[in-house]
């Protein structure tokens, strides 16, 4: 046992959504102690941080109920069974903004919240974005504001907590760093 390993003595699945499951873990500690883990299941996610010739990067802004209020982020979604990451991101790129891209690079995988959940995003650049026509549809329940801002605007929707979300606040940081160096 490494460490800090906790044993998994029992896992119940409390609740299946399509989404997400919850799952209550019965854990051995490292000092033979037991404990509970509420547990949050998700398939993974991609996120995209796409940025246009002019080196503006194209955001979307959305109501995010779990924080009731919108949010400007970037472009994001959740893997399909079966679908690997970069084809969920070229995916999710044409759903969310209508642009495709004729160069897509991973940067980063991570996780979310690892106290709680296992959801992992997988980040991609995408450059080279071009317009598509008619692109394909974005999902039914789902409200977008298409935005193309600057680092400086950027920097100030994180200021003033309209970019509040550490994938975004991450690819802003990383777009400082790739554009301003």
């Amino acid at each position: 046992m490494d460490t800090y390993e906790e044993k998994t003595l029992t896992s119940n699945e409390i609740y299946k959504g399509k989404i997400i499951s919850l799952r209550i873990e019965e854990v051995e500690l490292p000092n033979g102690k037991t404990a509970q883990r509420e547990l949050i299941k998700h398939p993974g996610a991609v996120a995209i941080l796409a940025i246009t010739a002019d080196e503006k990067l194209v955001l979307v802004e959305q109501y995010r109920k779990a924080l009731d209020r919108s949010l400007v982020e970037i472009p994001a979604g959740k893997i399909e069974p079966g679908e690997d990451p970069e084809t969920t991101a070229i995916r999710e790129l044409e759903e969310e903004t209508g642009y495709c891209a004729t160069e897509f690079t991973y940067i980063q995988s991570f996780a979310t919240s690892p106290g709680f959940a296992d959801e992992i995003i997988h980040l991609y650049l995408a450059r080279g974005l071009k317009k598509i026509e008619n692109p394909a549809a974005g999902d039914d329940d789902e409200f977008i504001n298409l935005l193309e801002v600057t680092i400086a605007e950027a920097d100030e929707m994180m200021a003033t907590t309209k970019i509040y979300d550490a994938k975004t606040a991450f690819a802003v940081l990383y777009a400082k760093k790739l554009l301003i160096n």
